[in-house]
């Protein structure tokens, strides 16, 4: 591969990530949800299955415990997040989505759509489709994670 190529990749991808991020996330400020960093979001996705301990959220994003437990606090005070005992651990809270985080999470997903529409128009749907079949082969866990 050209060198050019291979160096000009890196940083399309991290801005196109950058764009994406953004777009999401001023998508779902514009539909009522304005009390939310993306950070946020990476946890909901996280969440959104059948909830997660602390601990599990925390290896998810890539922080301590302790930064975890912060951000489910404040989830749970803007009433998006709820504690509820764990099924397989008493000694472990399960943080699960509550009905309003749960409309966030479709609130996300609808911006999400929106923000990957104009891509449509720019490469054609087969086009997108097989771009979607390469990130797939390119990042086969598909794990949502920032990196901070």
């Amino acid at each position: 591969m050209d060198r050019t190529v291979a160096l000009s990749l890196p940083p399309l991808l991290l801005g196109l990530a950058h764009d994406l991020v953004r777009s999401i996330d001023d998508g779902v400020r514009a539909r009522g949800f304005d009390d939310l960093r993306p950070a946020h979001g990476y946890a909901f996705a996280r969440l959104a299955p059948a909830g997660a301990s602390v601990g599990e959220l925390a290896e998810h994003l890539g922080v301590t415990k302790q930064a975890a437990s912060q951000m489910v606090e404040e989830l749970v005070r803007k009433g998006y997040v709820e504690r509820r005992p764990h099924p397989d651990d008493a000694r472990a809270r399960l943080i699960v989505l509550t009905d309003r985080g749960w409309a966030c999470t479709r609130a996300a997903d609808q911006a999400a759509a929106d923000a990957v529409g104009p891509w449509t128009q720019a490469l054609g749907e087969q086009r997108l489709r097989e771009l979607r079949d390469d990130l797939l082969r390119l990042a086969p866990s598909g794990r949502l994670r920032p990196i901070w």
